[in-house]
């Protein structure tokens, strides 16, 4: 860019130009060209060029500044200033036009009031007490380096974001102006509606993420060492990230507008290697204070989701991240698993070694890392209380991953290419008490079992095993015992647990009818104590007699059947081996043969004797007490 400009202007105000201009002129005027000498100043990175030209009317200066802070920009300002044009500074062009100053000499001990003292003023006064400003005028020093860090102004700008989110809270957006309108309704007593406040807070984290990764890494180092709230600096450690790389977040392909939208665009990294390394600095400068349980909610504190943390796990097995970074993170996920849904835990399997569908290796770490941390947080607990709500919480927690668990295998036990003993050890990872009912580990069971057909016996024992028949319900229960696809031994056991189940619940009827009874009674003035034994008494021997009679009966039946059977076998023999129906026998025959059986036995059957699809039976006149049993 040429500017045609008057030198006495340039010289009022720049000490540089006014040196440069003087001794070309002295030089001419003494008699020919000579060696040009050094600059003085020592902080110029290349040293201007001015060439002397003479012509009829005037004379030219041809004066060439090569690597420009700012630009042309930056120039044309500072030479409006030097004519006395009014400066009109901005949070995006103090930075550029203190570095111009800089490099042309416009000091205040050239000229008063001059363009290094204004634009010191107006970074101190306006833009270093507005956080947001800060931020825009940090990115501007972005191409200005190392100039712009030679004069402090990157250090004054992180210094100033790091100050403001270190006196905030995150419930008041970093306790920072949301926008003028905020600011003006807070002056007035108003209270600003809550939808702009939210779209503030994410405003500010998207103005962090348009800086580079070197000033992003410098900043997030000031807030930690003013120790700012974990929660702000993992919140802008997230945004960054989201708009960083490409596909992290499945929201990420929509960003708002305006002018820092386009410089996050700019600075994305393109290549897979930028994004390793800026993954890899985001989950180093994660804090680990985040790591923290609420005591009234069970779930972790801090601005990231249980699915951003995700997405950075499957991201850095996308780009193949550091096994420490990998480990890291997942540590990070344990902390928030009770809040992570069935899809967070479909990580995709991107390595050609492992052939299961999706990355259970990786679930299963980061289980045993949740287990870890929450022994960790028994071992604190001295126990002198029998229950606190950190307790409460960390139960509530326990049955929420065990619940996510069981609905995780139901979704895996489609895969063909997993192993019985990985789904079994993906069962038993969680202790008893992570499941109140096995429902959802035996539906995950039924799946398996269905999709792998080809199973030997000892395997599906094995896979069936991992379901507690004593925590089914009775629909579980029934459903397993007409499961054909469940081996043997595993429904005779849920048949078992069920009955035992229903005589349980017999007893808790019994007990509760007994028990309204002898609430009454304690009214006028019985004994609980005695009551309840009378009535758990009573409970017991009708079982006792119940179990009794059906003990009796099924004795009196195989009674039968086994008198029958000698019976039956006796005539055959005195028959010659024939039997009715046989060796030209009529049908009178035959009725006088089971008349005769009917006779005998007192049993009334119809002529065929082998039938099986009569099962109704009479008992003979003489045992009533047995045809009435219940």
């Amino acid at each position: 860019m040429t500017f045609h400009l008057h030198k006495f202007p340039l010289m009022s105000r720049s000490k540089k130009l006014h040196d440069l201009i003087t001794n070309r002129e002295s030089r001419a005027a003494g008699g020919g060209e000579q060696d040009e000498e050094e600059d003085d100043d020592a902080g110029e990175i290349r040293e201007e060029e001015v060439v002397l030209e003479v012509d009829e009317d005037s004379d030219v200066h041809r004066i060439r500044l090569p690597d420009f802070p700012g630009g042309a920009e930056a120039f044309e300002q500072a030479a409006k200033f030097c004519y006395g044009v009014k400066l009109d500074l901005t949070p995006a062009t103090a930075a550029p036009l203190r570095c111009a100053a800089e490099r042309l000499g416009m000091s205040d001990d050239h000229s008063d009031d001059n363009l290094v003292s204004r634009a010191d003023r107006f970074m101190s006064h306006t833009v270093l007490r507005n956080p947001r400003d800060a931020i825009r005028a940090l990115r501007s020093c972005e191409g200005l380096l190392p100039l712009a860090d030679n004069l402090g102004l990157v250090s004054r700008c992180v210094d100033a974001i790091a100050a403001k989110a270190a006196a905030s809270t995150p419930t008041a957006l970093f306790g920072w102006p949301i926008n003028d309108a905020a600011a003006a309704a807070a002056a007035a007593g108003d209270r600003p509606r809550r939808k702009n406040n939210a779209g503030a807070g994410a405003t500010w984290f998207d103005d962090l993420a348009g800086l580079s990764l070197a000033t992003f890494t410098r900043v997030i180092a000031a807030m930690k060492e003013r120790n700012v709230g974990p929660e702000i600096i993992e919140g802008a450690l997230m945004a960054y990230a989201k708009r960083s790389i490409p596909g992290l977040s499945r929201s990420g392909r929509h960003v708002g507008g305006g002018g820092a939208a386009a410089a996050a665009a700019a600075a994305a990294p393109s290549s897979d290697g930028e994004q390793k390394a800026l993954l890899e600095t985001v989950i180093a400068n994660l804090p680990e204070e985040t790591i923290k349980s609420n005591a009234h909610t069970g779930t972790a504190v801090g601005a990231t989701t249980a699915r951003v943390l995700f997405g950075l796990l499957r991201t850095t097995s996308i780009l193949q991240a550091s096994e420490s970074a990998r480990d890291m993170l997942e540590r990070r996920i344990a902390a928030r698993l009770p809040d992570a849904a069935v899809d967070d835990l479909l990580i995709p399997s991107y390595s050609y070694l492992v052939e299961t569908l999706y990355d259970v290796e990786c679930v299963e770490r980061i289980v045993r890392y949740f287990l870890e941390g929450r022994d960790a947080d028994d071992g604190n607990d001295d126990g002198s209380e029998p229950e606190t709500p950190g307790r409460e919480a960390s139960r509530r927690a326990m049955l929420a991953v065990g619940r996510l668990m069981d609905a995780y295998l139901g979704e895996i036990a489609a895969d063909a290419n997993l192993k019985p003993d990985k789904f079994c050890d993906l069962a038993w990872a969680l202790p008893d008490g992570a499941r109140v009912y096995d429902d959802g580990l035996y539906r995950a069971v039924d799946i398996y079992l269905k999709a792998h057909p080809g199973l030997r016996e000892e395997e599906k024992e094995k896979v069936s095993g991992v379901v507690d028949g004593r925590k089914l319900t009775l629909e579980a229960c029934t459903h397993a015992a007409q499961n054909e696809r469940l081996p043997l031994r595993t429904v005779v056991q849920v048949l078992f647990f069920e009955q035992l189940q229903l005589r349980r619940a017999i007893a808790r009827t019994i007990m509760a009818n007994e028990g309204g009874a002898a609430g009454q009674g304690e009214e006028e003035g019985d004994s609980d104590a005695g009551g309840t034994w009378r009535v758990a008494t009573r409970g017991n021997q009708m079982l006792r007699l119940d179990m009794d009679s059906m003990r009796n009966r099924v004795q009196e039946l195989e009674r039968e059947c086994t008198s029958m059977r000698k019976a039956i076998e006796k005539m055959d023999r005195r028959g010659g081996g024939s039997t009715p129906g046989e060796r030209g026998a009529t049908p009178a025959m035959e009725g006088r043969w089971g008349s005769m059986v009917t006779k005998r036995f007192g049993c009334k059957f119809p002529a065929q004797v082998c039938q099986s699809q009569q099962r109704t039976v009479v008992a003979r006149p003489r045992r009533p007490r047995i045809e009435q049993s219940p």
